[in-house]
């Protein structure tokens, strides 16, 4: 999978992290992860997953299914990491998330 290899590595370099720090935060060994990037091996389900929390991305970017140099997938992107991070609020914190993006909302509708 070379296509997942220069994915891991574009994305890491965008976050300024290294193979061995992406390896570290994803629960890898740097030999394992090494594989993933050089595309001699294929991650399982899960370690993709973990992964791709690490790089704060998707499992269809890194894979190349989805086209993260267009628009939309940005903003797909963009809402899947939202959703993600959500999972770990409590009901409280996601209320006030919530309210916030709401206010966001209402804002720019009248700055325009």
């Amino acid at each position: 999978m070379r296509v997942l290899g220069q994915k891991l590595r574009s994305r890491a370099k965008e976050l300024g992290l290294s193979n061995a720090e992406v390896a570290r935060r994803a629960g890898l060994s740097e030999r394992r992860y090494g594989f993933y990037v050089t595309g001699d091996r294929e991650p399982d389900l899960s370690t993709l997953l973990r992964v791709c929390k690490v790089l704060a991305t998707t499992p269809n970017i890194l894979l190349g299914v989805s086209d993260d140099g267009k628009e939309g997938s940005i903003r797909a992107a963009l809402v899947e990491r939202l959703r993600m991070a959500s999972r770990a609020l409590s009901d409280n914190d996601l209320q006030s998330l919530v309210v916030q993006a709401e206010a966001l909302v209402t804002h720019r509708g009248r700055v325009k």
